[in-house]
């Protein structure tokens, strides 16, 4: 995971030149220099991006969590061989288009969504009436070659020229075809009604293969979306990434960066983040969770990342499932051992089994997490 091998010691003026001057090894990502206790920086300090990872971006608000984010997606962009997409449910991740990347509107087609989810995705009780006619009409439509049962990441059916996946309203025609109570069609073709003004499914929606076409950044863009809506994409995203680097429909290592991850581990996002986290290495796919809430996530999030970083923590419980990384170079008092400062991180590097403090490097491109403040505002008003 990240290298303590010194590269060339950033010059304090111009820190950005050591990014581009070739001193670093290949496929390595600066992230930031070593923090002395008097303050004074080091040697540089990378992550090996030859390899795929799993890792957690831990922080309390204000500390830099989302800059952080930020940082590895820059360094990303300028890697070859892998891509990244930021999954980004704020809105501050715009700023990478300096970087080559792109802001996404999301949309996934509704085939992407295994048919046994659809219940849970809309509130639905999957035992109920409605909730197991939209079962059984989504699994239907499947199964009849509307749509295919991998979904959006299967860019090599695609590619093939299989039926397009199933609208939402060939799904709402189907609910009022079907041989059910009438009440019962109602309400399913109500909810279906619902998930369509979400606006995030559409069945020609392009394959999640494509995000990562060109290697550079691809953010998308989930503020504003309901949480049900941003978690349909996220596990769309998430299973498309890793079924298309299975079916060899990927030539690029993907590194999916999700911000705010907690928000996404108690949903129908779940499951495909986990497979991630468990088996993504194998394929080839990344996964780094950024959260303020790492109480918010489950215990696999931490112990099976070999890829750690950790501004300031307060709260008992995030300092708790910190500590489980099961790691025992850790052990001692670990809340005392986080840094202070906004930009200084605690990075845990599972490779040499030491734990080292950052100072995360500033960011390239414009980032847009930081909080308003009213003295700026009353100072840029007239009088």
């Amino acid at each position: 995971m990240a290298r303590t091998r010194p590269t060339a010691p950033p010059e304090p003026e111009s820190e950005d030149a050591t990014d581009h001057d070739g001193d670093r090894p290949p496929h390595t990502a600066r992230i930031g220099s070593f923090l002395a206790r008097d303050g004074s920086v080091g040697a540089a300090v990378g992550v090996d991006l030859d390899g795929p990872h799993a890792g957690v971006v831990f922080g309390k608000r204000g500390t830099g969590k989302s800059y952080t984010l930020g940082v590895l997606a820059e360094e990303l962009a300028e890697a070859d061989g892998v891509a990244p997409v930021v999954v980004d449910p704020m809105g501050v991740f715009d700023g990478l288009e300096a970087a080559g990347g792109r802001v996404v509107d999301p949309a996934v087609r509704p085939a992407s969504i295994p048919p046994s989810t659809w219940p849970d995705l809309l509130g639905l009780d999957s035992a109920s009436g409605p909730g197991s006619l939209v079962w059984r009409v989504v699994a239907d439509a499947v199964d009849d070659g509307d749509g295919d049962a991998v979904g959006v990441g299967d860019s090599a059916s695609t590619a093939a020229g299989e039926s397009p996946s199933p609208s939402l309203a060939t799904l709402r025609e189907a609910v009022a075809a079907a041989d059910a109570p009438a009440e019962t069609r109602r309400a399913a073709a109500n909810h279906l009604r619902l998930a369509a003004s979400w606006g995030v499914f559409d069945a020609d929606a392009p394959s999640v293969a494509s995000l990562t076409a060109d290697g550079d950044p691809a953010v998308l863009d989930l503020a504003g979306v309901p949480d049900a809506a941003a978690a349909a994409v996220v596990r769309a995203v998430a299973r498309g990434l890793y079924d298309a680097r299975i079916d060899g429909g990927l030539s690029r290592l993907p590194w999916l960066l999700v911000d705010e991850a907690h928000a996404f581990f108690d949903g129908v996002a779940e499951p495909a983040l986990r497979t991630l986290l468990t088996r993504g290495r194998a394929p080839g796919v990344s996964l780094v969770c950024a959260t303020q809430r790492p109480a918010a996530l489950p215990s696999v999030a931490v112990s099976q990342s070999d890829l750690l970083v950790s501004h300031r923590l307060t709260a008992a419980r995030d300092v708790d499932r910190l500590a489980e990384a099961e790691a025992t170079y850790l052990a001692g008092d670990l809340a005392a051992r986080l840094p202070e400062g906004v930009g200084e991180a605690l990075v845990v590097d599972d490779a040499t089994e030491t734990a080292h403090t950052v100072a995360i490097r500033e960011r390239r491109t414009s980032h847009e997490g930081e909080s308003p403040r009213a003295s700026r505002l009353s100072h840029s008003e007239p009088r």
